[in-house]
């Protein structure tokens, strides 16, 4: 995850992680701030793996359809996952991060002709990210496969005739911006601008959404004497003014989703959507991760999917619901950093939620005698802050 003054991101998607266990058979724990009884979760959820004591994959499927959650992202194309997902409906977003093998066409077209073409249309597979937040790292080699890659497995897609189902897109951290305050303010980096016009350029084209990670718990953990927790949290609070709009923002998340708006208008593109690849918060820390707590996760979260839930949009585009996939949908224990990291998840891997969300009625399905020997990745990275940000903050919040 990473976080900074352009922390901002559009839809909201839940993101799970998977790891390798024997599977229980618990039920998970009813509970209640949006009722999956009452109507489908509009969300979707991460689904990582970075961790040795997840449920097999056919548990989680179960666990998912009583949830009524009908997207879930995953960091790699677990074939244990998707096969156990045949037949559900449910929507997947795959990643591939090997980008300079991905470069080349012919690898392109094999790897969807193995992780792809076979579980289609049983399983719906409908996205295809490559790399995950490159743009913000140090990887020079990384930042310039990253649009070949995208442009092959786009083409072997073509070729394969699936690209009427599967769409090509990339997930970035918030940090590609420079400036996301007030968000009518929002732009890239300059240094970022070779590989960010094609990028958007190339989305635009395929009607791709641009996907980013988004962690408002970032800003508050550094800096919780400037930040107002309400105002990261979804709770009433006066709101921030964009003089530049005379529009007001209630939350950070949807500052973040308009600025990105901005930036991308700034580059020429109004015509093409954002959606929030990540966003979540953790239910616990270590004693310096001010804010993580069960109380601030079940807030945030729940929060956000009333307001999913509700189909609202940002100041800046109201008419577009925000469109979210959280993260995550387990803590993983294996994953590296701070106590936070681990403590992501929605659920416990023994199918006990976390906390109160409303989650009445959901349980694992039948247990399987073998569990997912495949990993992947979902590993953050903070960033940096901007001052000019949080000082504005001080005075508007």
């Amino acid at each position: 995850f990473m976080l900074s003054s352009v922390d901002i991101f559009l839809p909201i998607i839940l993101t799970f992680s998977f790891g390798r266990i024997a599977a229980p058979t618990l039920t998970a724990a009813n509970n209640g701030i949006v009722s999956a009884a009452t109507a489908p979760l509009k969300f979707g959820i991460n689904y990582g793996q970075i961790a040795n004591n997840l449920p097999h994959p056919a548990q989680v499927s179960g666990l998912l359809r009583s949830l009524n959650v009908n997207r879930v992202k995953l960091y790699d194309a677990d074939p244990a996952v998707l096969t156990a997902f045949a037949g559900t409906g449910v929507e997947f977003t795959i990643s591939n991060g090997d980008l300079l093998n991905m470069s080349d066409a012919r690898n392109a077209r094999a790897w969807v002709a193995q992780n792809v073409q076979p579980f289609l249309p049983d399983t719906r597979i409908t996205c295809v990210i490559l790399g995950n937040e490159v743009l913000s790292g140090t990887d020079a080699s990384a930042m310039q496969s990253l649009l070949p890659a995208m442009q092959a497995v786009h083409q072997a897609l073509v070729d394969l005739g699936l690209d009427d189902q599967v769409n090509v897109s990339t997930s970035q951290s918030v940090n590609v911006l420079a400036s996301s305050y007030p968000p009518s303010a929002g732009a890239f980096r300059e240094d970022l601008a070779q590989y960010m016009r094609p990028l958007l350029d190339f989305l635009a084209e395929l009607g791709s959404p641009f996907l980013i990670n988004a962690y408002p718990f970032f800003a508050y953990k550094a800096s919780p004497g400037s930040v107002s927790l309400p105002y990261v949290l979804f709770e009433p609070n006066p709101g921030a003014h964009d003089p530049g709009t005379n529009l007001t923002y209630d939350n950070m998340l949807y500052a973040q989703i308009d600025a990105v708006y901005a930036a991308m208008e700034a580059m020429g593109h109004k015509d093409i959507a954002v959606r929030i690849s990540e966003t979540g918060w953790p239910s616990a820390g270590d004693a310096d991760e001010v804010g993580a707590t069960v109380q601030n996760a079940a807030t945030y979260n729940g929060n956000l999917m009333k307001r999913v839930a509700a189909g609202q949009g940002t100041p800046l585009r109201p008419d577009v619901p925000v469109d979210v996939l959280v993260f995550a949908l387990f803590n993983e224990n294996m994953k590296q950093g701070q106590a936070s990291e681990r403590n992501y998840g929605l659920f416990y891997p023994n199918g006990t939620s976390v906390y109160d969300l409303g989650f009445g009625g959901a349980s694992f399905g039948p247990s399987s005698p073998t569990a997912s020997g495949f990993s992947s990745s979902s590993k953050p990275t903070v960033e940096k802050l901007h001052s000019k940000y949080f000082e504005r903050l001080r005075r508007t919040v």
